[in-house]
C-alpha cells in the first residue's frame, strides 16, 4: 500500500506543478477556448491542453515508479498517439476522418500489446472485434462528455478510483498501479479544472483519459463470482457510456450527424432545466460514485440473480432518465 500511496501523491503533486505551467504556454501562444455565445459560454477565453499535463504527470509517475513492462509500454505508446491526435484537434486542423484513424491506429497499438478483452467463453477473434470497438467507444465518450468545468476529468477520477478497488480485489499490481496513477493526475487537473476553469483538457485530455480508462477496464477480471459481471466496466464508465447513447439517438433524431457538436448532452439539459454548472457536475459525480458502488456489488456477490436485477435496475433507470432528458427544450 505504501508503493500506491507514493504512487498517488507523485502524480498528484505533478499534476498541480505543471498544469500551470502548461496553462502560461497556451495563454502566451494564444492556444484558447473563445467564447461563441452558443455551445461554448464561458465569460473569457480559456487555455487549452490541460491534457498536456495530465500526460505528462501520468507518464512521469510511472517512469519513476514502476518497471516498464510490455503491458505499459504499449498503454504509453497508445496514450501518446492520441494526444498527439488531440494536440492537432486542438487547433482546428484535424480532419474527422484522419482522427478516426489515428484512434484506430492507437487501439491497434494496445491490441498488439495483448490488452484487449479476454473472456474465456467467447472466441478470440470476437474478443478481439469488441476490444476495438470498446476502445473507440470510450476514447470517444470521454471526448463527448467534456463539455462542462470537471465534468469529464473528475468522472475519470472517480471510475479510476473504482477500478483501482476492482484491481486490488483482484490483487492485479499493474492495473492498481496505473489507475491510482491516473487518479492523482486528474485530482491534480481538478484543482484548476472545476467552475470556474482556468484550464480545459482539451481534446487531448479527453481522449488520452478515454483510451487509458478503456484500455485498463477491459484487461480487468471481473468474472470470477458471477458472469454477468462482465458489464461491470460498462457500469462504471455509465456516465460517458450513457452520454454518448443519449447524445447519438437525439442527433438521429433531428437528422444530424454524429460527429456535429450540439447542446444535447445530458449535462447541458441539466443546467439547462433548472442546475447550475457546479450542481450538474456534483450530481454527476453523485451518480459515478452510485453506479461504482454497484458494480463492486455485483462484482462481488455470488448471486447472478441479484447482479442481473442490478443490471436491469440501471438499465430501466437509464431509459427514464433519457425520456425525462429528451423533453428538457434546449431551443428557449
Amino acid at each position: 500500500m505504501v508503493l500506491y500511496l507514493f504512487t498517488f501523491m507523485l502524480s498528484l503533486s505533478l499534476s498541480l506543478y505543471i498544469t500551470p505551467v502548461v496553462r502560461k504556454g497556451a495563454l502566451r501562444y494564444d492556444i484558447v477556448d473563445q467564447p461563441d455565445g452558443k455551445l461554448k459560454n464561458q465569460r473569457e477565453p480559456v487555455a487549452y491542453l490541460g491534457g498536456i499535463a495530465v500526460y505528462l504527470a501520468f507518464l512521469l509517475t510511472l517512469a519513476l515508479t514502476f518497471e516498464l513492462s510490455r503491458e505499459v509500454l504499449g498503454i504509453l505508446l497508445a496514450g501518446t498517439i492520441v494526444v498527439l491526435l488531440g494536440i492537432i484537434d486542438d487547433f482546428k486542423v484535424l480532419p474527422p476522418k484522419i482522427k478516426f484513424i489515428g484512434q484506430a491506429i492507437a487501439v491497434f497499438v494496445l491490441i498488439k500489446s495483448g490488452i484487449y478483452i479476454k473472456l474465456v467463453f467467447l472466441p478470440e477473434w470476437l474478443c478481439f472485434v469488441l476490444s476495438f470497438f470498446w476502445l473507440m467507444a470510450i476514447t470517444n465518450a470521454f471526448n463527448i462528455i467534456d463539455v462542462m468545468d470537471g465534468l469529464a476529468a473528475g468522472i475519470g477520477c472517480i471510475a479510476s478510483g473504482f477500478l483501482f478497488i476492482v484491481a486490488l480485489l483482484n490483487e492485479h499490481f499493474l492495473i492498481a498501479i496505473l489507475t491510482i496513477c491516473l487518479a492523482g493526475s486528474l485530482l491534480g487537473f481538478l484543482r484548476y479544472n472545476f467552475e470556474p476553469a482556468r484550464i480545459y483538457l482539451g481534446d487531448t485530455g479527453s481522449m488520452f483519459i478515454g483510451l487509458v480508462l478503456g484500455a485498463l477496464s477491459m484487461i480487468g477480471a471481473y468474472t470470477k463470482y458471477n458472469v454477468v459481471a462482465c458489464v461491470a466496466p460498462v457500469i462504471i464508465l455509465g456516465i460517458p457510456v450513457f452520454d454518448t447513447l443519449f447524445v447519438m439517438y437525439i442527433r438521429w433524431l433531428r437528422g444530424m450527424p454524429v460527429i456535429f457538436g450540439s447542446p444535447d448532452h445530458f449535462a447541458l439539459r441539466l443546467r439547462k432545466w433548472r442546475f447550475s454548472t457546479k450542481q450538474t457536475v456534483l450530481v454527476s459525480y453523485a451518480v459515478s460514485l452510485f453506479l461504482g458502488i454497484l458494480a463492486v456489488w455485483m462484482l462481488l456477490t455470488s448471486n447472478t440473480s441479484i447482479a442481473l436485477g442490478i443490471v436491469i435496475l440501471i438499465m430501466f433507470s437509464g431509459f427514464l432518465t433519457a425520456f425525462f432528458l429528451k423533453r428538457i427544450n434546449m431551443s428557449l
